[in-house]
């Protein structure tokens, strides 16, 4: 990534799924073909890219293939082999690196880098055996088990009050490695996305402000509108004190909780492009995944301006009715209403189908619109 490659090259992606395919949109309208490798034959981002490449994660053929085919590579999501990326890494500039993936891949290791980066977490324990639940000290309880790998949107987690509970959930999550955090009084959740070059250069979107139920992203709100601009600015600064720490070159997201008595700690970070960022697309001048492509190709980072203030809901298969779709008409009739949806035929309850991003000239218009829009698809006001 020191040199810059221009467009007309092909850029290759590991991962199929939704960010896949918002990047593969973001690279074309640049000028880049685009490759993506996923076994999936009817991939969101297969369905559009110029080349997919139909081979595991770890086949040595279609690696071999991307490798071939492809300028640079990044990732989609977090749990692609860091193995593949290291032997890509090999033969093609790969950003994010091998390195930097596998520390996002391992709930210790990222907690580790957030200690090294100087940035507050939730205290935690690993457990690696049944022996170190006797090492659980009563000042981690309540708190919330977690598997340490391929844990997302709430699965893989359990809350726990008790010694006992505690005993349950470890054995009702097969006994892997696991992440004890103690629970912590919220009061919000918020996130940032950051952009790092090879050459180290730093930018950064607003801070998003957060909704989850069961696990999974709902709402974002930009300019997040309950968090004082001080606890913005110290959010900021930790997402770029991450992202500078381990030398890292493409797009980072950090979630952080604030807490009730103000206080700021990190959660959980991805090495890629965010679902809490895709309001990007329609509210900045540059989007998340602009930012993923410059970054990989080498080309200059600036920093993204917010135009329009917004609101960003996700749209899960819950809310597909059994004979027919969501009320479309009624929903595209609202002022500075963006839908989008992600190629996927089959609806399932949890699954991530699109997203609507509303913008407006202020955010109380924007949030307006919003929860008509909710009221129309049945979604839970916020």
């Amino acid at each position: 990534m020191t040199r810059f490659i221009a467009p007309g090259a092909t850029l290759g992606v590991m991962g199929g799924g939704q960010l896949g395919r918002m990047f593969a949109h973001a690279a074309q309208q640049m000028g880049y073909a685009t490759a993506v490798l996923d076994e999936d034959v009817v991939s969101p981002a297969g369905l559009i890219a110029h080349e997919q490449i139909r081979a595991s994660y770890t086949g040595p053929s279609g690696l071999a293939q991307l490798a071939r085919v492809s300028a640079a590579i990044t990732t989609e999501f977090e749990n692609v082999p860091a193995e593949a990326l290291a032997w890509l890494a090999q033969h093609r500039p790969v950003a994010p690196a091998a390195a930097a993936v596998a520390i996002c891949q391992d709930r210790a290791a990222e907690k580790a880098h957030f200690v090294h980066s100087h940035v507050p977490c939730a205290p935690h324990l690993l457990i690696e055996r049944e022996a170190d639940l006797e090492r659980v000290e009563a000042a981690l309880l309540p708190g919330i088990l977690k598997t340490n790998r391929l844990g997302y949107d709430g699965k893989g987690q359990i809350r726990v009050t008790t010694r006992d509970e505690l005993a349950e959930a470890y054995s009702a999550l097969e006994r892997v490695p696991c992440l004890l955090e103690k629970m912590l009084p919220l009061s919000r959740e918020i996130s940032v996305i950051v952009a790092r070059s090879a050459q180290g250069d730093i930018v950064h979107f607003p801070v998003q402000q957060n909704l989850h139920r069961d696990g999974i992203l709902a709402v974002t709100r930009v300019p997040a509108p309950d968090v004082p601009e001080a606890t913005q600015a110290r959010a900021v600064q930790a997402a770029r004190q991450i992202v500078a720490a381990f030398d890292y070159v493409g797009v980072l997201c950090v979630e952080f909780f604030v807490l009730a008595d103000g206080a700021l700690v990190a959660n959980e970070m991805a090495p890629r492009p965010h679902n809490s960022g895709h309001y990007s697309i329609d509210a900045c001048d540059v989007s998340q995944f602009d930012l993923q492509v410059r970054a990989m190709t080498g080309a200059p980072l600036v920093m993204p301006r917010l135009h329009s203030p917004c609101v960003m809901l996700n749209l899960l298969g819950d809310l597909w009715p059994a004979d027919g779709a969501p009320d479309w008409a009624g929903v595209l009739a609202l002022p500075g209403v963006h839908l989008h949806l992600y190629g996927k035929a089959e609806a399932r309850r949890g699954r991530k189908m699109g997203h609507l991003t509303v913008t407006a000239a202020t955010a109380a218009a924007a949030d307006r619109t919003a929860r008509d829009a909710a009221e129309l698809l049945g979604l839970a006001p916020w």
